[in-house]
């Protein structure tokens, strides 16, 4: 497993964490779910044996019961594995929220401290209406004072320059945001981050299961023979400025293959690195062509979801991710997908694109109509 030194909080983290979002789930008898506590545990366990000394949690992850998974795992490797998990900030109303919710969490993970608790999908709105309007921040430092917490972070959701004025209020140890193949978007913000001293654990590494799946376009970036997943993990981890890539993961192969990955000792090479960015600009203006993302056709007046439509279509014809396309794409209710289209034109008269949309939509429909039969 390759470690790396941890921003300044003085502990080197494995390039690897184990996200706790996607443990296997159970029914019950009135088809409540439930975490598999038995598998979940022996699946953080592995981890942690091979390496993983970073686990990742929140209070309302698998149906709430996931820091009671993680503090179950942590039995016997407390001391050898760092633990994270998140205020939910969409449940506080109070100052008081803040005791309220940690305390609940201390005794779920069943633990006297947490080493990074993070302010949970933070964007500029929270941080004005809940973080300051409550003064969480005081409340943290107490918290952090009364040894409850070792170091207060955040997770972020938002446009980069958001996660610069977080940063810049100087009290945060380490950020938790999204970075992959497919989204570079905050890469220099957390440029930005390193350089003010703090760690980055970057999330969604496989781009939310998109590139769990083969592509052959992907896998042909690299001269290795690597899969589309391992490529994708790579690619996050050689970034010196990931210090951790956050993995949700959900069964006993998927731990090995990540550790296997995060084990290989030497990155991706500056010429496949420049290599890949070259051919992913390439894509990202071929993407444009069939949108980009702007939200100007909407609303539909027949209801059309066209940029989830679209993102759907991208995933196909400039990425090649057959499965993943499908996916996004059956997530669209049928009401709103692409067959919904009457051809009106009251889009591209808003598009400032000028992209045939009607066009665009019917492609859709018989492109991912073929991919969903492939597959």
């Amino acid at each position: 497993m390759i470690y790396n030194k941890f921003g300044k909080t003085g502990i080197e983290i494995s390039a690897l964490g184990f996200g706790s979002m996607r443990l296997p789930m159970v029914q019950d008898s009135d088809n409540n779910n439930h975490v598999d506590m038995d598998k979940a545990v022996a699946m953080m366990r592995h981890g942690f044996d091979l390496g993983i000394n970073y686990v990742d949690s929140a209070y309302g992850y698998c149906a709430s019961e996931s820091e009671i998974a993680v503090g179950k795992a942590l039995k016997g490797y407390r001391d050898k594995v760092y633990l994270s998990t998140k205020l939910p900030l969409g449940n506080i109303k109070a100052t008081g929220d803040f005791d309220r919710h940690l305390t609940e969490q201390l005794t779920k993970l069943d633990v006297d401290y947490i080493d990074f608790y993070h302010f949970h999908g933070v964007s500029n709105e929270r941080l004005e209406n809940v973080i300051l309007k409550y003064k969480l921040i005081d409340e943290a430092l107490k918290a952090k004072s009364a040894g409850l917490i070792r170091h207060l972070s955040f997770s972020f959701h938002d446009k980069p320059e958001i996660m610069n004025k977080i940063i810049d209020l100087g009290v945060f140890s380490s950020v938790l945001c999204q970075y992959n193949l497919l989204d570079r978007t905050n890469e220099p913000a957390i440029a930005y981050a390193v350089e003010q001293g703090l760690g980055v654990v970057g999330m969604g590494p496989v781009g939310g299961g998109r590139l769990s799946y083969p592509s052959e376009f992907m896998q042909d970036l690299v001269e290795q023979n690597v899969s589309t997943p391992e490529l994708a993990l790579r690619f996050v981890i050689s970034n010196p400025n990931i210090h951790c890539a956050l993995s949700g993961m959900g069964n006993l192969q998927m731990v090995d293959e990540n550790v296997k990955t995060a084990s290989i000792s030497e990155p991706l090479s500056s010429d496949e690195l420049q290599g890949i960015d070259a051919t992913l600009k390439q894509c990202q203006s071929l993407a444009d062509i069939y949108c980009t993302g702007c939200g100007y056709c909407m609303p539909c007046p027949h209801e059309v979801n066209i940029p989830a439509c679209f993102a759907a279509l991208i995933l196909k014809k400039v990425y090649k991710l057959d499965v993943a396309a499908v996916e996004r794409y059956n997530t669209i209710k049928p009401v709103n997908q692409a067959a919904a289209c009457v051809k009106c034109g009251a889009c591209e008269k808003k598009c400032p694109q000028n992209i045939p949309i009607t066009k665009r939509l019917k492609e859709t429909t018989e492109i991912i109509t073929r991919a969903d039969r492939a597959v």
